[in-house]
């Protein structure tokens, strides 16, 4: 816990159950006396990809309070403000479950509400988000084209059976998949080319992958637009990639994924992705723990 101006600001890691691990950020659960550029210079002066403000709860109505807590909830990267963010989620859940306890959550973000259910498992809590309604799309050849220039990835270096597509499950990312773990793990890309294309575009990353099993997949997301190379853990490129690989026919309607992401920054972390037949809705979850310091 530090201090800003006032402003009580917690430090979680979510997606690893160790702190060095997963993806950090930022939880200011109090956030109601603080307007955007306030928000904005504290994601800055932390540099984490995201950190999450809660600017609200809802009130008790007259019947008692209400069966869900229910908080609005706010993400901003150190560049902007962005609609929904995975790993910030996560951590302003574990933040409250070890506040007020395990239970439910619903955040109302810009993107629409995402309910969080906070359970302990095996003496770790663990927190799984469902996502709004997501969309999977097309990308014109020539964006492709652009985007691969800025990876200074040639396109025989693309796995065929993966092909890529913009996926939105609360924030937009362009899927493309790598042929090998090398070609995944050779990261090197022109960052503000790939800045500019992913603004025209209104991308908040790219969601790199490179298939290990039939659910076992390796993932790595530039960040350019939020003013990180990379994002270590990154949950709303999970859910997106949840609803890529369902439209696409590359895994059953239900089934269960996991996604290892940040080895190749050294932050390890795991992400769970789960599709369920009767619900379009897909869910991620992970562990996390506190940041001390």
């Amino acid at each position: 816990m530090s201090q800003n101006s006032g402003t009580e600001i917690l430090r979680y890691t979510a997606f690893s159950a160790d702190p060095a691990g997963g993806n950090p950020a930022g939880v200011v659960l109090d956030a109601s006396g603080l307007d955007a550029a306030a928000m904005l210079a504290v994601a800055a002066e932390l540099g984490y990809s995201e950190s999450a403000f809660l600017t609200g709860r809802n009130e008790p109505g007259h019947d008692g309070p209400p069966a869900v807590r229910e908080y609005t909830i706010r993400y901003f990267s150190p560049k902007a403000e962005v609609p929904f963010c995975g790993h910030a989620t996560v951590a302003a859940a574990l933040a409250l479950a070890e506040r007020d306890g395990p239970g439910d959550l619903v955040f109302r973000t810009s993107a629409g509400p995402v309910p969080v259910t906070v359970a302990r498992e095996g003496g770790e809590l663990r927190a799984t988000l469902t996502s709004v309604a997501p969309e999977v799309m097309d990308i014109a050849p020539d964006d492709l084209a652009e985007a691969l220039a800025a990876l200074d990835w040639p396109a025989g270096d693309l796995d065929p059976a993966l092909p890529p597509r913009i996926a939105y499950a609360g924030a937009r990312h362009l899927v493309v998949a790598a042929a090998t773990r090398e070609r995944l793990a050779d990261l090197d890309y022109d960052f503000a080319r790939l800045e500019a294309l992913m603004h025209r575009l209104d991308l908040t990353t790219l969601q790199l992958v490179w298939r290990s099993s039939s659910t076992v997949f390796h993932v790595r997301d530039p960040f350019p637009v939020g003013g990180v190379v990379e994002d270590p853990a990154t949950g709303a490129a999970a859910a997106a990639f949840g609803a890529y690989a369902r439209a696409l026919g590359l895994v059953p309607d239900t089934a269960t994924l996991t996604l290892h992401q940040g080895e190749d920054l050294g932050r390890p972390g795991t992400l769970t992705v789960e599709l369920r037949s009767d619900d379009v809705r897909v869910r991620v979850s992970g562990t996390g723990t506190r940041i001390e310091g």
